[in-house]
């Protein structure tokens, strides 16, 4: 593999992936939740994903492959952890074009003829449902016909995606800045709790999302011990800047009448399209009109590439040996037709529970954490296990940084709030009954590739996955929650119970050996694939 990739490549990819539909809505969802202390959101969501990055930046170095989020848990702890976060990492990725296609909705309520498409909660009525499941089908129709290219971000893809955010924060702020928007109603209206709350079901952690980018081209990186890190960081202080300038111009451009009723009761018309909403209710036409354009072209892109990357998580899956082989069947063009097919159902199913981008954004986020937050676990016990391994790039500090990152990826995972993680939950007990009962099948069977469970290493994984489950429902985040844990207690008890199963899971992780095996495998399945 050649290493032609310098800074500004790695550094401009997890850019482009960073600055995606995200923008459209998370200024005016985290001002609702949290008013002006939104802007405290994003810097404590920035903080959570430089953790998280940082874990993932070493052992990107390390493990140069694609799709190595959801391998570094299979090296350390074997298949019953590999199985789990192959899931983890389906179902992110199988329900980013899901919240893509919303997005395009949301933003068509600007024309006539998409009226009927939502209620007025902004969740999907019968027609949009049905709308939702057509753009699905062109999606996956699209990637049937090979025509791939749509789906990877280009030079002049990502200058726009980045270009319009901009010229957006220029155009708000020099028209008209009021600044008594930020104290009319107190700074923070709803406390600490709506600032937490904000991070994970707002768009904060879902639009900061995107910094692995330039982790997965560190096999081409001229200089990964400098470059990787640099990027990583460097895309997540630029992504935050343009966020927090977004969410700086989105509250000072509002006109007061339409925060005369408090931030929870926001409106205005076009609300449904926040930013093109805003420009045509202060004069600003033609930056509406490049604000629709954008709400079709940067969705449908990402769309695309989701719909893409679900398909090859399902024939990864099915190379791996947790799912049937027909899975890695694929046509004339290469497409894992299967895989789309799933792909396509997934995400229709998305919007029977989650009608409406807000409450599709929470599981999303919730999912994504929680698939990202095996890296700082196998992090720990590759150090542990393993500590002789070059690493391109050697994280400082890295055995505080690594529970840390644990234990901030379950915090975003708990904020989500009950009415999202059981839902979350719902699908993970889903998984395992597909995954886990092919695999016992493949196994009883003495079918070729059938992988090893090495549920002594995973033990851990269940009492987590339960304990979150738990906490949520006795804590105060989210429609259900019990609220027996109020504010506080229950964050101690997420950092006390995070901590415990990270140092638990590296007690009983696979022994050197083993994991050297487990990685040796997974480098002749890469071999052989496809």
């Amino acid at each position: 593999m050649k290493r032609e990739v310098g800074l500004a490549g790695l550094l401009w990819a997890s850019v482009g992936a960073i600055i995606g539909s995200g923008w459209l809505f998370g200024a005016q969802k985290a001002a609702v939740a949290a008013g002006p202390a939104a802007l405290l959101s994003w810097g404590i969501g920035a903080v959570a994903i430089v953790l998280l990055a940082l874990v993932h930046a070493e052992l990107g170095g390390l493990f140069p492959v694609a799709g190595g989020t959801a391998r570094y848990p299979h090296y350390a702890f074997g298949g019953f952890a590999g199985m789990s976060f192959g899931w983890f990492t389906w179902l992110q990725a199988a329900t980013i074009a899901p919240i893509e296609v919303q997005a395009m909705i949301n933003y068509a309520q600007h024309w006539s003829w998409a009226d009927g498409f939502l209620n007025k909660d902004l969740t999907l009525t019968a027609t949009g449902f049905v709308v939702a499941a057509v753009l699905m089908g062109v999606f996956v129709a699209i990637n049937f016909l090979g025509v791939r290219l749509l789906a990877h971000t280009n030079s002049a893809a990502t200058v726009w995606k980045v270009a319009i955010p901009v010229l957006t924060i220029f155009a708000l702020g020099i028209t008209g800045f009021n600044g008594s928007n930020f104290t009319v109603h107190g700074f923070a209206p709803d406390g600490a709790k709506g600032v937490l709350a904000a991070i994970s079901s707002s768009g904060v952690i879902f639009a900061l999302l995107g910094f692995e980018q330039a982790i997965q081209w560190a096999g081409e990186s001229r200089n990964p011990r400098k470059d990787i890190p640099r990027a990583v960081i460097g895309s997540v202080v630029i992504g935050t800047i343009i966020y927090v300038m977004l969410q700086v111009v989105f509250i000072g451009a509002l006109p007061p009448e339409t925060v005369a009723g408090g931030w929870t009761k926001l409106t205005y018309p076009g609300v449904s399209g926040p930013f093109a909403g805003l420009a045509t209710l202060i004069g600003l036409g033609w930056l509406a009109t490049i604000l629709f354009i954008d709400a079709v072209v940067s969705p449908a892109g990402t769309g695309l590439v989701y719909i893409t990357s679900s398909s090859r998580v399902t024939y990864g899956l099915s190379r791996n040996g947790y799912a049937p082989r027909a899975l890695q069947y694929t046509d004339r063009n290469s497409v894992p037709w299967l895989g789309l097919l799933i792909a396509w159902i997934a995400g229709v199913i998305c919007f029977l529970p989650f009608p409406s981008w807000q409450r599709l954004v929470g599981f999303i986020t919730s999912a994504v954490v929680l698939m990202y937050a095996g890296a700082p676990l196998a992090f720990g016990v590759l150090r542990k296990r393993l500590p002789g391994m070059e690493r391109s790039y050697n994280l400082p500090g890295g055995t505080v940084v690594s529970p840390i990152a644990f234990v901030v990826a379950s915090l975003v995972i708990y904020w989500a709030g009950w009415d999202t993680l059981w839902r979350l939950g719902l699908a993970i007990v889903i998984g395992y009954l597909l995954l886990g009962g092919y695999s016992a099948y493949a196994a009883s069977k003495g079918v070729p590739n059938a992988p090893r469970m090495d549920f002594r290493a995973g033990q851990w994984l269940p009492v987590y996955l339960i304990g979150m489950g738990i906490v949520s429902w006795q804590g105060s985040f989210g429609v259900g929650a019990q609220g027996n844990l109020p504010l506080w207690w229950d964050i101690g008890v997420v950092v006390v119970f995070s901590l415990v199963v990270y140092y638990w899971a590296l007690s009983v992780a696979l022994p050197a050996e083993d994991i050297e095996r487990n990685i040796r495998g997974v480098e002749v399945v890469d071999a052989g694939g496809h």
